[in-house]
């Protein structure tokens, strides 16, 4: 399994930042990696997302929505075509602080063709 995470404080309301998170059709915006996102968050719909990784082909993917608890957290998952080949959990998790709010960002991937 590998694990990728980030942490920042944004000195606005998780509110804010949630509205930010949960408009996709903004993601080319803001977002250089994620460059389209769509598609309903509740649980256990599937999305239709778009990655640019640098020096690579975009690709798309639909992933499976895992959790969404507004103003909280965001989590979906995604494979390359069977489970356990290649899956790509990716997060967005808010903690609102007095002055901010903190806003964890990861991914964990696991599976068999996991370099």
């Amino acid at each position: 399994m590998r694990l990728i995470e980030t942490a920042i404080h944004i000195r606005a309301p998780a509110a804010r930042i949630w509205s930010i998170l949960t408009d996709f059709p903004a993601y080319p915006a803001w977002n250089p990696f994620i460059i389209a996102a769509e598609g309903e968050l509740r649980l256990g719909a599937r999305l239709k997302i778009t990655i640019a990784p640098p020096g690579h082909r975009p690709m798309t993917f639909r992933p499976v929505v895992l959790v969404v608890t507004p103003e909280y957290e965001l989590r979906w998952l995604g494979r390359l075509l069977v489970p356990g080949l290649f899956d790509g959990e990716h997060a967005f998790g808010l903690e609102q602080q007095p002055e901010s709010c903190r806003v964890l960002h990861g991914e964990r991937f696991s599976g068999f063709l996991l370099p």
